[in-house]
């Protein structure tokens, strides 16, 4: 071996490619990522209108037709969104004293038992909110307030939010039993 050679480190062997559910779990937590970022900054836009309408009350005493509805739709669009995210960063709630107490077998079993009715509530989410969602626009739905705007970009952000936590569920299911390594839902 040549003294040039010696000098050098060595490189690191070529790492494995990811296998087909590996890229799906990683696709999902991009996505969800993504998702919660921009609905999580969606808050902003919350505060200003909030603090616009408190200023247009009390200052001017000309309060706005839109800022209370504003503000509705865009916190329940960013709780329903956001509810992948959460999955994702294990946010949800969970009993954690006893889930921590069980190994990992167990808990991986666990995690199997409640996926089904995890399924059957997201299955709902999108199946009943979908249906809610495409009614509201096709009746072109309002609110019937002064400001009255359409209520079926809220009612679509339900099934929406159901098939990002599924994805999510499914993703982090594939972790738990071992199908699948690494990712940010560990």
């Amino acid at each position: 071996m040549s003294e040039a050679a010696a000098d050098r480190p060595a490189t690191a062997p070529a790492s494995a490619p990811k296998g087909a559910l590996e890229r799906f779990c990683d696709g999902v937590d991009r996505l969800n990522e993504w998702a919660g970022l921009f609905w999580g900054f969606t808050i902003i836009a919350v505060t200003a209108a909030v603090l616009y309408e408190v200023v247009a009350r009390t200052v001017f005493g000309a309060p706005t037709n839109w800022g209370n509805e504003t503000t509705i739709y865009l916190s329940a669009m960013a709780y329903l969104l956001a509810g992948g995210y959460a999955l994702l960063h294990r946010r949800h709630v969970r009993i954690d004293v006893i889930y921590e107490a069980l190994s990992p077998r167990t808990r991986a079993r666990l995690d199997a038992f409640t996926f089904v009715f995890f399924l059957a509530y997201v299955l709902t989410l999108i199946w009943v909110g979908g249906a809610d969602a495409w009614n509201a626009w096709q009746i072109g739905e309002t609110t019937s307030t002064p400001w009255n705007p359409v209520v079926w970009p809220v009612k679509a952000a339900i099934p929406a939010a159901g098939l990002l936590l599924l994805l999510q569920g499914i993703a982090n299911l594939i972790r738990d039993m071992g199908w699948a390594p690494g990712g940010t839902a560990r």
